[in-house]
C-alpha cells in the first residue's frame, strides 16, 4: 500500500514537473504560431512553426544538423573539462594556501568580471580558426566562475572539522580528498550551472564569428542565403541543448550529491 502510494506520489511531482517545464514552451510556440499565422511579420522575417518543423528531416538526412551540433558540444564541453580541472584546482589552492591567496585572488578579482570573447581575436590569431582557438576561449570564459565557486565551498568547510581531522593525524592530502572535497562538490556543481550555457553561448559565438563548423558557423551560412526556417531551426537547437544540459547537470548532480538536494546549496 505504501509503495503504490509513494509510486503515485512520484509520478504526480513528475507530472507537475513535466507541465511546468513544457508550459512557458507551449506558450511561446503558441504565441509565435499566432504572429505568424496572422501576418504580422512577414514569413521571410517570423517563419511559421510549420515552416520551421517541416525543415527538421531534409536537413537531418543531410547530415545538417548532427555533425554541427556534436562539433559545437564537443567544443563546448572540452573547454568546460579543462576549466573544471583547472577552475577546482585554483580554487582550493585559494582557500588553503596563503601565498596562491595572495597572488592569484587579485589576478581573478580584475578577469573574472572582464569580457571574455574580445579575446577571440587573440585566440584565433594564436590557435587558428578550428577546435583549439574554441576550445581554449571556453576554457577561458568558464574557469574564473568555477574558480570563484571551488573557493567559497573550500572556505565554508568547518574549522574544527578541519582541525580535528588534522589532530587524529590525516595528512593534507587525505584531508583534502576525505574533507574538502567532499564538502566543496555542491558548489562546484552550482558554479558549473552557471557555466555550462556560457560555454555554449561563447562556443556558438566563437562559431558564428570565426567560422570553423558547428551550429553557429551553420546558422550563419543560412542567414546568409535568407534560409530563415533552417536559422530558426538552429537557434531552437541551440536552444534545446541548454536546457537538456542543465537537466543534464541537476541529474548529475542528484546522482553525485545525494546528501544535498539542490535548493539547499
Amino acid at each position: 500500500m505504501d509503495a503504490a502510494a509513494n509510486g503515485a506520489t512520484w509520478l504526480g511531482q513528475a507530472a507537475w514537473r513535466a507541465v511546468k517545464f513544457l508550459y512557458p514552451i507551449a506558450l511561446v510556440i503558441l504565441a509565435w504560431a499566432v504572429a505568424a499565422h496572422a501576418g504580422w511579420v512577414r514569413p521571410l522575417f517570423l517563419p511559421s512553426p510549420q515552416a520551421v518543423a517541416e525543415q527538421f528531416w531534409p536537413m537531418l538526412n543531410g547530415g545538417e544538423i548532427v555533425a554541427p551540433l556534436f562539433l559545437s558540444l564537443y567544443r563546448a564541453f572540452g573547454g568546460l573539462v579543462i576549466a573544471l580541472v583547472i577552475g577546482a584546482a585554483v580554487g582550493v589552492a585559494i582557500a588553503r594556501t596563503r601565498w596562491m591567496r595572495w597572488g592569484v585572488d587579485p589576478l581573478v578579482s580584475v578577469a573574472f568580471p572582464a569580457p571574455k570573447i574580445a579575446f577571440m581575436p587573440i585566440f584565433i590569431l594564436w590557435f587558428g580558426i578550428d577546435s583549439v582557438s574554441k576550445v581554449l576561449l571556453v576554457a577561458f570564459t568558464c574557469v574564473f566562475p568555477i574558480i570563484v565557486a571551488t573557493y567559497h565551498g573550500a572556505t565554508t568547510v568547518s574549522r574544527t572539522i578541519v582541525w580535528s581531522a588534522q589532530a587524529m593525524g590525516t595528512s593534507e592530502r587525505e584531508l583534502l580528498r576525505r574533507v574538502i572535497l567532499p564538502a566543496t562538490l555542491p558548489y562546484i556543481f552550482s558554479g558549473l550551472r552557471v557555466t555550462v550555457p556560457v560555454a555554449l553561448i561563447t562556443a556558438y559565438t566563437a562559431e558564428m564569428v570565426a567560422g570553423g563548423g558547428g551550429l553557429g558557423s551553420a546558422l550563419m551560412y543560412a542567414q546568409r542565403f535568407f534560409q530563415t526556417p533552417s536559422v530558426f531551426l538552429y537557434i531552437i537547437l541551440m536552444l534545446l541543448s541548454g536546457v537538456v544540459l542543465d537537466q543534464f547537470m541537476l541529474a548529475a548532480r542528484s546522482w553525485l550529491i545525494p546528501w544535498q538536494p539542490e535548493e539547499d546549496s
